[in-house]
């Protein structure tokens, strides 16, 4: 493309010199004819006669006397008829150009009729010059198809040497991300010298990289994570299971039913978990409408066989723009913590602050150090004082309720309390 452009331009600028070049040797032909028809007239008005005229084969002339005799001719016009064929006016030199002269055929050229006094009467001379070709010279034309080749070449091969330049680094990326595959995202593409779009084009191919090295390696976690955690009621019911069947006579049915329904029951809220976890990951569309955080606590207490106490605290009219299944889902998961750590009171407030809904969920319980505070909130992690109190359960209701919070613009921390846990859900303000 930059060649083609380049080899336009030599061209127009090749056309316009050649235009601009003939224009003036055009104009220096004609004011030269001028220059030798005065001559000429000099010589008639000195003498009387013409002695002598050019020997030009591109040039032709004709003198007449004041009677339209012809009294002077160069060879080639001696007999033909007046050459110009432009209207005598006396007193004034007239220029044209010609291209039907019978003595040239199929030639232009470059004329002049001069009128000039003498004692005798006006005499008048005829004489044409041959028309400067379009070319110039062949030497000119030679000349600029030479500089018009040189342009074009050098332009053609900087663009070549350019672009095989810029396109180096993007040769390099190409070959490194063909060899980068689902199995291996450790490589990251190699990152050009220079400040330029394709050093910045490097460096988000890399952060993409990053972002599902990560991700691969996350979900690798929680694929090894779930199958380790899904084996455990598993392994219970089936060992429940044989060491009945070994001893039938001998087994109580109905505890071993109830151990079973027990396992059960926990690989039913795990797998519940799982789906609202791949749901949550997917980025399922969710619906959004105004939700009055202090009623859905109301609601959500409502339903609940409260465990232990639980004291309200709650603010009317903080509402949030979000999806009530969800937010119901999160409320249930901080509660279900609280009541699961709590000695004998958890205490739930809703408020504003600073722009932001705000809901708290505290109980009295043994609290989570501070090293360990982000942990929680880790797929299928749980702390040792945790499985104390539960050994049944799935270490995913944190992670579930911190990802619901996200998806909703906001966030959830553990902030810090004179006893127990203190989690702080901030979500923002229904506008």
């Amino acid at each position: 493309m930059t060649t083609a452009v380049m080899a336009l331009i030599c061209t127009v600028i090749a056309a316009l010199i050649l235009v601009n070049v003939r224009d003036n040797v055009r104009e220096y032909s004609s004011k030269d004819l001028v220059a030798k028809a005065v001559q000429i007239s000099q010589e008639v008005r000195q003498k009387g006669t013409v002695s002598h005229l050019p020997k030009d084969p591109d040039t032709a002339i004709q003198v007449f006397d004041p009677s339209g005799a012809l009294v002077a001719a160069t060879p080639n016009v001696a007999n033909a008829p007046p050459m110009t064929m432009l209207i005598y006016r006396a007193d004034n030199i007239a220029t044209s150009d010609i291209c039907t002269l019978r003595a040239f055929p199929g030639e232009c050229k470059i004329g002049v009729y001069f009128p000039f006094h003498v004692s005798d009467g006006i005499w008048r001379l005829h004489m044409v010059v041959s028309d400067v070709p379009w070319y110039i010279s062949p030497r000119l034309l030679g000349l600029l198809i030479g500089g018009w080749l040189l342009l074009v070449g050098v332009t053609a091969l900087a663009a070549y040497r350019a672009v095989s330049s810029t396109l180096a680094p993007v040769d390099a990326m190409t070959s490194k991300l063909a060899e980068i595959t689902g199995g291996d995202l450790s490589q990251r593409v190699p990152v050009p010298w220079f400040h330029d779009e394709l050093r910045r084009l490097a460096e988000r191919a890399n952060q993409t990289l990053d972002r599902a090295e990560r991700a691969v390696e996350q979900q690798r976690r929680f694929a090894s994570d779930t199958s380790h955690d899904l084996r455990t009621p598993l392994t219970a019911m089936h060992t429940e299971l044989d060491e009945a069947l070994l001893h039938p006579e001998e087994t109580d049915w109905p505890r071993t039913a109830r151990t079973v329904l027990g396992s059960l029951e926990r690989l039913q809220v795990m797998v519940a978990s799982l789906l609202d976890i791949a749901r949550l990951d997917a980025g399922a569309p969710r619906r959004r409408e105004p939700v009055d955080l202090a009623e859905l606590v109301k609601s959500e207490l409502v339903r609940r066989a409260r465990k232990v106490t639980v004291t309200e605290q709650l603010t009317p009219g903080v509402v949030v723009d979000g999806d009530p299944l969800h937010l119901s889902r999160l409320l249930g998961n901080l509660l279900d913590n609280a009541e699961r750590h709590a000695e004998r009171n958890v205490t739930v407030e809703v408020a504003r602050d600073d722009g932001s809904a705000v809901l708290e969920v505290v109980d009295d319980g043994d609290g989570i150090p501070p090293d360990q505070r982000e942990i929680v909130f880790q797929r299928f992690a749980r702390l040792d004082a945790s499985r104390r109190k539960d050994a049944g359960g799935t270490g995913l209701g944190l992670p579930i309720a911190r990802q619901i919070a996200e998806s909703h613009g906001g966030t959830l921390t553990i902030g810090d309390s004179p006893r127990g846990a203190r989690f702080v859900l901030r979500l923002p303000l229904r506008s």
